[in-house]
């Protein structure tokens, strides 16, 4: 079957590769001049940015989709290191907490910061987010849902679910384990990650929990632009051809409905019998779907957070206090959630991530600098809040913080990345999160990665199943590559004469 991936991202370059593994004919169109989407590439003068994703978890989910594509040794196409701490915390009474790579080693690190009664509740958690991944990742994740009756065809592993308490709240689960409210932060912010604040959370997300704390953090030598790059190279070596700066401006379809191709901005007709697109779900039914409704949640649903994103170069190695990823918690916590979420407000009391790549990788900066990626959750364009003045004062509080935190502040290259800019990028709402995980936007409810009214249209990415994150964007590319393999067995005999699709001429 002839397939064009409509962006060459992390999930539609892990379709590709699964789909090409099941003897596909594919084409990537991506619009931009470097493959990655999101996790692309940004240079400011001699510093190397990455400008999305910055914390990359299980490296095997990267290894099915270069595998698919016939790559013999996936972690030689894409090296990478286990951080050891993957976090340095910083709470707000100055006391810190390395989240360290061997749990030993973090049960030492609990007991120091909190004492010996959360230290021997440590073991409990894990054995808790254990189980809870155990039971989740491939019945709920890790696989294709249809209607919420798919979640009660095993009832044996709802009933662990259930008894685990995957359906209560992040927050007061967490909670019960430990004492330490610095605890509660540590282990429970995950949940912003998937656009939901921790205390109205459900507990099944713990699981990005487990990812980070249990499975670990990575660093891919060369940074995170590593992991798109290395599909980038395997597609090539399968013959895949993958088309930059090419922009989709239609999906188009037979008298059927049925997808017979794409139309590109410069005219161009690319024929094909099936479409797996990547674009941000409101974005694609806005643009490419013409007469074709997107979905309710996709019009109307509640999105996430976004955030500013400050890329400083800056003259000063990094000092020997920093870790990679650092996470500074304000000591306000739910009010500050209420005021980002429900009032669509800035967080008063903001709490922020500083990655600074070159205390790992040299290369990431000229010798004697630093590179640093600031993050501070703010409200999506849907918030009262207008860019063009916010901009200024955001630098001015994040450079004020870079400078009491002990940072190097001495900026020589920059750039701030607000929801406007994002927005700017293709992304609803300028956030770069999608769709919220709340109950009803998550797994069955979460909207399909496949449209019945175009048959042999597939979706991809944080938009639709199974949401969020760099594993879960992955898992997303094969899902939607299962779809399409679903979609050739079922569908009739093409149309169209057998043999390879009209190639871009370029």
């Amino acid at each position: 079957m002839r397939v064009v991936v409509l962006g060459a991202g992390l999930s539609g370059l892990a379709a590709a590769c699964h789909l090409v593994g099941d003897g596909h004919d594919v084409t990537v169109l991506e619009r931009d001049d470097v493959v990655g989407g999101r996790a692309g590439l940004l240079h400011l003068g001699d510093f190397r940015i990455d400008p999305g994703p910055v914390v990359m978890t299980m490296p095997e989910l990267l290894h099915r989709p270069l595998r698919a594509a016939g790559v013999a040794d996936p972690e030689a196409y894409a090296p990478m290191r286990r951080l050891d701490p993957a976090y340095r915390a910083v709470f707000d009474d100055g006391s810190e907490l390395s989240v360290r790579a061997d749990m030993a080693d973090l049960r030492e690190e609990v007991r120091r910061l909190s004492g010996p009664a959360d230290a021997a509740s440590f073991d409990r958690f894990l054995d808790w987010l254990e189980e809870l991944h155990d039971v989740e990742f491939d019945t709920f994740i890790d696989r294709n849902i249809d209607s919420p009756l798919d979640l009660v065809r095993s009832p044996v592993t709802a009933a662990r679910l259930l008894r685990l308490g995957g359906l209560g709240a992040l927050g007061p689960k967490v909670a019960s384990f430990f004492d330490d409210e610095r605890l509660h932060k540590i282990f429970g912010f995950q949940s912003l990650y998937a656009g939901v604040a921790p205390a109205s959370a459900r507990a099944v997300f713990a699981v990005i929990t487990y990812m980070d704390t249990v499975r670990g953090v990575f660093y891919p030598d060369g940074g995170m632009h590593a992991v798109p790059r290395a599909m980038a190279r395997a597609l090539d070596e399968a013959g895949v051809p993958v088309h930059l700066g090419v922009e989709a401006a239609e999906v188009l379809r037979r008298a059927d409905g049925a997808v017979a191709g794409v139309r590109t901005a410069d005219g161009e007709r690319v024929a094909a019998d099936a479409v797996v697109c990547t674009l941000d779900l409101p974005v694609a039914y806005d643009r490419l779907l013409p007469g074709v409704t997107a979905p309710r949640a996709a019009r109307r649903g509640e999105f996430s957070p976004s955030a500013v994103v400050w890329h400083v170069g800056a003259n000063g190695a990094p000092g020997p206090h920093l870790g990679h990823h650092n996470i500074h918690f304000g000591a306000e916590w739910d009010g500050a959630f209420e005021a980002l979420i429900d009032r669509r407000e800035l967080m008063p009391d903001p709490s922020r991530l500083v990655t600074v790549p070159s205390v790992t990788d040299p290369t990431a900066a000229p010798e004697g600098s630093s590179t640093l990626y600031v993050l501070e959750p703010v409200p999506h364009l849907g918030s009262r809040l207008d860019w063009s003045r916010e901009a200024g004062p955001m630098r001015e509080r994040l450079h004020a913080f870079l400078e009491a935190g002990g940072y190097p502040s001495d900026v020589v290259e920059e750039r701030l990345v607000t929801p406007q800019d994002w927005a700017d990028q293709g992304l609803h709402l300028g956030t770069p999160f999608a769709l919220a995980h709340t109950f009803g936007q998550s797994g069955p409810f979460r909207p399909s990665n496949v449209d019945r009214r175009v048959p042999g249209l597939v979706f991809a990415g944080s938009g639709t199943t199974p949401g969020v994150g760099v594993p879960m964007v992955l898992v997303s590319g094969r899902l939607a590559a299962e779809r399409v393999q679903d979609y050739a067995g079922a569908a009739r005999p093409s149309r169209r004469p057998a043999g390879r699709p009209a190639r871009m001429a370029r």
